[in-house]
């Protein structure tokens, strides 16, 4: 599992977030909420080891990353055991789609035999085939962002932690990225997700993490949407009601 236990982080004497601390399992997807400025998608970057905190610990299955890290220890990056994809995508222009996929395979030096297979895979499993051979300028948004899950699998992770994938899809295309994740879940990888929709965390999550002043205030089942047991995440709820 993907263990945070007591993770502080900021910048100079501001502190986005103090003692943060939650758990990522495999098999299951975490959707992260909260308002905006309150530090979620550096939480996200925290977890993959992008940002490093000032203090705490970051256990992935058997790596313990701990801070202040010593200044003699080498700092390696859990890639691709652990991998990020961000709203942005990254993808590479002047590369159609498929060779986007089959770069982290490419760049890995090991070109393995069976990712020519697994792509064949992802082009159905995200009903890629009309497009996979295109241009990014050549294609919608929301399948850019498949094709960036796609990239982020090729090599195989078991945690994928996601920021804002959904951000400026359309509903159809939001259906369809859930039905990508859940079937992620099921192969047993551990997802991570930043959103700004509550329906999409709802219907996506195992577990629902709300993070607002520093503190995750409330951590449960979907179920904390509709009941929530703090009145942090509840005033947060009726603003976002009354702003629908």
């Amino acid at each position: 599992m993907l263990r945070a236990k007591n993770i502080t982080f900021g910048y100079t004497e501001k502190k986005i977030f103090e003692e943060i601390s939650m758990t990522i399992k495999t098999g299951s997807i975490t959707t992260l909420i909260g308002p905006s400025g309150s530090g979620k998608t550096t939480l996200l970057r925290c977890l993959a080891l992008l940002e490093r905190p000032e203090s705490g610990s970051i256990q992935i299955d058997k790596d313990m990353y701990s801070w202040p890290w010593p200044e003699e220890k080498e700092f390696i990056l859990p890639y691709p055991k652990l991998t990020t994809v961000f709203q942005q995508l990254f993808l590479w222009p002047h590369m159609t789609l498929r060779e986007n996929i089959m770069l982290p395979d490419r760049l890995s030096g090991r070109e393995r035999k069976g990712a020519r297979i697994q792509l064949a895979e992802m082009v159905e499993m995200f009903e890629m085939g009309d497009f996979i051979n295109r241009y990014p300028n050549e294609v919608s948004l929301g399948q850019r962002q498949r094709v960036a899950l796609a990239r982020a699998l090729i090599l195989q992770p078991r945690y994928l932690l996601l920021d804002e994938i959904t951000s400026s899809l359309d509903v159809e295309q939001v259906a369809k990225i859930l039905d990508c994740l859940k079937h992620l879940r099921d192969k047993d990888i551990g997802i991570f997700i930043v959103t700004h929709l509550l329906g999409f965390a709802r219907d996506a999550a195992d577990q629902v993490a709300f993070l607002a002043d520093g503190q995750l205030m409330e951590v449960g089942g979907p179920e904390i949407l509709k009941h929530p047991k703090s009145k942090r995440l509840s005033r947060f709820l009726s603003i976002i009601e009354a702003a629908s």
